[in-house]
């Protein structure tokens, strides 16, 4: 399944506050969900394998590492939970790092909360806005930037790359 993705990702200092904001609102949860989610070694993009107890997909994706709102090119297979994917994957190309993360999701619309507690770097929320291929991304842009003024989210809290991205960085930060 291919879709346009608008998002933001920014640390979270009121993740107990935003969470208050979306159920006083018109926001529909979804659930909490622990997902282990598996890089692999790509030439483009990224590949993981999400692996929840909501959501379980194959995605690939290429988006553009800027702190503001951006697009992100999404290549979706929705796979079944304990499938031989992952091994299939890590001996075909190698494994580059798990993410572990505690999710809650919500939605509004076409638009998906994500407030995750991330093992080893913290609380997030991630605010996507989602449309067919044929989507306008600026009203998708818009969109998010609705809800990131409405959650008082500050510019230097704004992150630009993937969680993966993140303990990478860490990863190289301890062994050097």
């Amino acid at each position: 399944m291919k879709h346009t993705n608008i998002e933001i990702k920014a640390r979270c200092k009121n993740l107990e506050g935003i969470k208050n904001i979306l159920q006083t609102g018109d926001a529909v949860y979804k659930g909490l969900d622990h997902q282990i989610d598996s890089y692999f070694n790509v030439n483009f993009g990224r590949l993981k394998l999400r692996e929840g107890n909501i959501e379980n997909a194959l995605i690939h994706y290429l988006r553009e590492d800027t702190a503001d709102a951006k697009e992100s090119d999404v290549l979706l297979y929705k796979s079944a939970k304990n499938s031989l994917l992952k091994e299939l994957l890590t001996r075909a190309m190698g494994l580059l790092i798990t993410v572990d993360k505690k999710r809650e999701i919500f939605f509004i619309g076409n638009v998906k909360f994500h407030l995750d507690k991330v093992k080893d770097l913290g609380e997030f929320i991630e605010i996507e806005a989602i449309g067919n291929e044929n989507a306008d991304k600026e009203d998708l842009m818009k969109q998010c930037k609705f809800y990131l003024n409405l959650f008082s989210i500050e510019a230097e809290d704004l992150i630009p790359v993937s969680y993966s991205d993140m303990l990478l960085e860490k990863q190289n930060q301890i062994t050097n």
